[in-house]
């Protein structure tokens, strides 16, 4: 018994389809077309305009998907254009930032900005830099790094390949309850022990508050990492009579080692933008102290902060704000870039 097709399945089924150009040329039309409803209605607003497009994208997709390959494969091509739309829609407001930073920055981002420290210069007038912020943020996050990593990894480490019974599941909970501490309650309990004690504020106080708050994010990222390397690799090492300790030192660690560094930097990414736990433990300081043992220390983020308080919006003390901020995202991305290389360099070398 045979089926009859329709004219529309009969070229599906022959493999006719929508040439490349034709999304291209919807695009185009959905962008012409919303900025002309955005002219007639009197839309200011670019997003608004945008939105509309991504809207008449979609229908405009289904609709001419539908009439040359019918609605099966104009339901899939929705599917794509939906994702394609959500990542632009994604990117917007991350372009607009970046320019904005950007934009705003390079006013007075130079070479003596870079190399001079606040010192007597009020937040009213021209001049002054960032060096004694750029000194504190490194060594202060340089500090809680080598704090919270080792710690956080071999906490991983135990929880994946040793952890076991009621202790591992008490870990486990303690680490889901500190991953969404708000990062004042670190500083608070830092301060708290600090007037016990009786100390002032001074810089390795804040690399203890930041690495509270790292802690928690290095021991998830590196427990998925963990999970994700095959067992055969800990069986074969086994087998061959190598301790457990050499298997995970040897196999394991250098296996995951490109996405224990991405969450590590992650983490670091997290605490170099932390501002209320330096504000309440390291105090700030417009002069260069390089020692966070002693006395108040200053920091990029509570640099932001504190410039553009005094700014009201405007004058010397804005520009200097705009300009910490290109610096601390600069900061964070050659970070990232390091942490590329260092995966790469370190990872298991792999033959066909």
């Amino acid at each position: 018994m045979s089926t009859a097709l329709s004219p529309r399945d009969a070229g599906v089924r022959r493999g006719a389809g929508l040439p490349k150009w034709s999304l291209w040329a919807v695009a185009a039309g959905s962008v012409a077309l919303a900025a002309g409803i955005g002219l007639v209605a009197g839309l200011h607003s670019h997003i608004q305009w945008g939105l509309i497009a991504a809207l008449l994208f979609v229908l405009g997709t289904y609709a001419v998907a539908a009439r040359a390959e019918g609605r099966r494969q104009a339901k899939d091509r929705v599917a794509t254009a939906l994702v394609w739309v959500a990542f632009l829609l994604a990117l917007v407001p991350l372009v607009s930032l970046v320019w904005t930073t950007v934009s705003r920055g390079v006013k007075v981002l130079d070479g003596y900005f870079l190399s001079h420290s606040m010192g007597v210069v009020a937040d009213s007038e021209p001049g002054g830099g960032i060096y004694h912020a750029i000194l504190g943020s490194l060594e202060q996050v340089g500090l809680a790094t080598a704090i919270g990593a080792p710690i956080g990894v071999l906490t991983a480490i135990y929880l994946v390949e040793y952890g076991r019974g009621r202790l591992a599941l008490a870990v486990t909970f303690f680490v889901d309850v500190m991953t969404g501490i708000p990062s004042i309650v670190a500083g608070l309990f830092i301060l708290s022990l600090m007037l016990i004690l009786d100390l002032q504020p001074f810089g390795f106080a804040g690399s203890l508050a930041l690495a509270i708050l790292m802690m928690p994010v290095v021991v998830r990222s590196t427990e998925e990492m963990l999970k994700l390397v095959p067992n055969e690799l800990r069986e074969a090492s086994l087998a061959l009579g190598i301790p457990k300790w050499r298997t995970i030192l040897k196999v394991v660690l250098p296996t995951s080692l490109g996405g224990i560094t991405t969450g590590v930097m992650l983490a670091v990414a997290r605490i170099a933008g932390e501002t209320a736990p330096v504000l309440l433990l390291v105090f700030g300081n417009p002069f260069i102290n390089a020692n966070p043992f002693e006395g108040a220390q200053a920091s990029l983020p509570l640099y932001i902060y504190q410039q553009y308080a005094q700014s009201a919006g405007a004058g010397a003390a804005y520009d200097r704000a705009w300009a910490a901020s290109l610096t601390l995202i600069a900061f964070v991305m050659i970070l990232n870039l390091v942490a590329r290389g260092i995966a790469r360099w370190k990872a298991p070398k792999t033959g066909r």
